[in-house]
C-alpha cells in the first residue's frame, strides 16, 4: 500500500543481491543529470516521475532496482519523504509490470516513446488497477491528474501529456473489458515472462500458482533475535512495550505485524536483533557449530548469516566476499552486533585468498538466480533470462568444488541457494555428492516460499554434506 505520506519499510529497502546477478550493465538514468522537476517532492506526480525513471531503467536497460533507485535519488533531489514513495511505487509497479503493459497495449496502438513515457503510464495503472480486497491509495482521478501533471514537467514527456490523459481515462472507462482481455495472457494474470511461468510449472505442477502468488506478496518484516543479548519471549514483550505487533516464526525469529523503519525497531542499534527472513535464518543452527572451531563463509555479505553463526558459539570466522563494497556491509553488521570475524575480499571460486588451513565448517551461499526471493526484489524476475539458470548452476558446481577441498575430514558443508530451479539446488546436490563421494546430512532441502501469518519466509535450498575422508 502507497500512503501519501510513506515510511521506508526495511523489508523494501534490501538491495537486490548484484553479486549474485552476475551482470554487468552501463547506468543511463532516463532523467537528465542535475534535472529536479517543478513539482512538490510530496506530491505523487513526483513521485510516479521518480518511478517511471526507475522502472524504465530495469525494464530497458537492465539496471537493478537498487541501482536505478539510487540514481533517481540523486538526480531528483528528493527528500527523505520522497524517496518513501517513489521506492514503493517503484516495487509495486514491478509486482505488477505483466499487467499493466498487457493493458498498455491494447490502450496505446503502438509502444509509447521514449520508454520512460511507457513507464510513467504503468506506474499510474498499477495505482489504478488494484487488487481485489485492498483500498485503493488514491482516487482513481487524482492518479490521471497526477499522472499528466508528471509528463507536463518532463522535457521528453511534456508532448505526450494528453495520451498520458486520454490512455488513463480510457482505461476507466473500459476498465471491466480491459482487464478481462488482459487476463488471458498469463504473463498478465500472474506478472511475471513466460518462460519463468513454465518453468514454474514444470518444477513445481501442484504448487506453482501458489509458489507464484507468494512470490507477488509484500515481504514481511522479520527479526532475528540475538539470544547472547534477549531471549524471544523477552524481546516480544519489549515490543508490545512499544506498540508493535508482531509473533515468533521461529526460535529466534519474529515477524512484525507491520513494517517499521529500522530506526523505530527496539535495540536494534545495539545489536539486540537483525533483520533476516525466517527461511535463512535456518543457516547457522543447521551447521552444527561449537567454540574454538574454524568456520568460512563463503559468499558472505551482506552478513547476515555471519552474524547468527557468531551469535552461536565462540568460533574462528572467516568471511569471504568478492566484492570489497558489500563485504564492508559484513563488518558494519558486526560492529553493530558487537562480534568479531577475519574479512577478506576474495572469490570463492580461488585459492588465492586460501592460507591453507582447512575448516572444521563452511557455509556456501552461492551465487544463483534468485528466484526464491522475487517478492523482496520484483525486479529480478524482468531482468533474468533463462539460460541464466544453467551458467549460474556451473559456476555455484565449480565454487562448491573449490570450497570442498577447504574442509577438514569429518567437517561439513552447508550448500544454501535462494533459487527454486532444480537445477541450481536439488540437481544441483546430488550432483555434488556423487561428484565428491560426500556424506548427505539431514537438511530442510527445497522451502517454497510462503505467505500465510504461521509461515511466512523465502524459497530458499539447503542441503548438507560430510567430508568422510
Amino acid at each position: 500500500m502507497i500512503n501519501k505520506r510513506p515510511t521506508l519499510s526495511v523489508a523494501r529497502r534490501a538491495p537486490a543481491p548484484e553479486a549474485r546477478l552476475r551482470r554487468s550493465h552501463e547506468v543511463k538514468p532516463a532523467l537528465q543529470t542535475g534535472f529536479r522537476p517543478d513539482l512538490k517532492s510530496d506530491s505523487l506526480a513526483f513521485a510516479l516521475l521518480g518511478a517511471a525513471n526507475a522502472v524504465a531503467q530495469v525494464r530497458t536497460q537492465g539496471v537493478a532496482l537498487p541501482q536505478a533507485l539510487s540514481n533517481v535519488f540523486g538526480i531528483m533531489q528528493a527528500t527523505p519523504q520522497a524517496r518513501g514513495a517513489i521506492q514503493d511505487l517503484a516495487y509495486r509497479a514491478l509486482r505488477a509490470l505483466g499487467r499493466s503493459e498487457a493493458l498498455l497495449a491494447q490502450l496505446a496502438a503502438k509502444a509509447p516513446e521514449p520508454p520512460m513515457l511507457a513507464a510513467l503510464v504503468c506506474c499510474a495503472l498499477t495505482l489504478m488497477d488494484t487488487p481485489a480486497g485492498e483500498t485503493a491509495p488514491y482516487e482513481a482521478f487524482t492518479v490521471v491528474d497526477q499522472a499528466v501533471n508528471a509528463a507536463a514537467a518532463h522535457p521528453d514527456l511534456v508532448r505526450a501529456k494528453g495520451m498520458v490523459n486520454a490512455v488513463l481515462r480510457r482505461f476507466l472507462r473500459e476498465k471491466d473489458a480491459l482487464l478481462a482481455q488482459a487476463m488471458r495472457d498469463p504473463v498478465a494474470q500472474f506478472n511475471y515472462p513466460q518462460w519463468w511461468i513454465d518453468a514454474m510449472r514444470a518444477a513445481y505442477p501442484s504448487a506453482w500458482r501458489e509458489v507464484l502468488a507468494a512470490g507477488n506478496a509484500q515481504p514481511p518484516l522479520t527479526l532475528r533475535v540475538n539470544r547472547r543479548k534477549a531471549g524471544l519471549e523477552e524481546y516480544l514483550a519489549t515490543l508490545r512495550e512499544h506498540g508493535i505487533g508482531a509473533h515468533a516464526v521461529g526460535p529466534s525469529a519474529v515477524r512484525l505485524d507491520k513494517p517499521v523503519a529500522v530506526s523505530l525497531i527496539p535495540g536494534f542499534a545495539e545489536g539486540v536483533v537483525s533483520v533476516q527472513d525466517a527461511a535463512a535464518q535456518l543457516a547457522a543452527p543447521l551447521l552444527d557449530v561449537a567454540s574454538g572451531m574454524r568456520v568460512l563463509d563463503a559468499c558472505a555479505a551482506p552478513g547476515g548469516k555471519t552474524g547468527h553463526i557468531l551469535e552461536l558459539a565462540d568460533v574462528e570466522l572467516t568471511a569471504v566476499d568478492a566484492d570489497p563494497a558489500r563485504l564492508q556491509r559484513v563488518r558494519d553488521n558486526l560492529d553493530r552486533l558487537g562480534l568479531d570475524a577475519t574479512l577478506v575480499a576474495g572469490d570463492a571460486q580461488s585459492t588465492a585468498w586460501w592460507d591453507g588451513r582447512r575448516f572444521d565448517r563452511i557455509i556456501a551461499d552461492v551465487p544463483c538466480t534468485a528466484s526464491g526471493i522475487v517478492r523482496r526484489h520484483p525486479d529480478i524476475r524482468w531482468l533474468r533470462r533463462e539460460s541464466d539458470t544453467l551458467q549460474l548452476a556451473t559456476l555455484s558446481a565449480e565454487i562448491l568444488d573449490n570450497l570442498w577441498q577447504m574442509l577438514e575430514p569429518n567437517g561439513k558443508l552447508l550448500f544454501v541457494t535462494c533459487s527454486l530451479w532444480p537445477q541450481e539446488s536439488e540437481a544441483q546436490a546430488a550432483a555434488f555428492a556423487v561428484r565428491h563421494h560426500a556424506t548427505r546430512l539431514t537438511a530442510p532441502g527445497q522451502l517454497l516460499p510462503t505467505a500465510s501469518r504461521d509461515q511466512d519466509h523465502d524459497g530458499l535450498f539447503y542441503a548438507l554434506f560430510q567430508k568422510t575422508a
